[in-house]
C-alpha cells in the first residue's frame, strides 16, 4: 500500500483552510495536489479534527 506523502494531521489542516473559505484550486496549488485528492480527502477526513484523527 502507498504512504501518503501528508500526514492525517496535515490533510486535516488543509480541509480546515478549506472550510475558512480558501478556494479548491488554491489549495491544490498552496500544496501540489489534485482538485480530486482534497474532495476525496474531504469525504474521508470532513469534520474530523486533529484529536480524533490521530487517537
Amino acid at each position: 500500500m502507498k504512504r501518503s506523502r501528508f500526514s492525517e494531521d496535515q490533510i486535516i489542516g488543509i480541509l480546515k483552510e478549506h472550510e475558512a473559505g480558501v478556494s479548491v484550486a488554491e489549495s491544490c496549488r498552496k500544496h501540489g495536489v489534485s482538485d480530486a485528492s482534497i474532495y476525496k480527502r474531504k469525504a474521508k477526513f470532513g469534520g474530523m479534527e486533529v484529536s480524533e484523527a490521530s487517537g
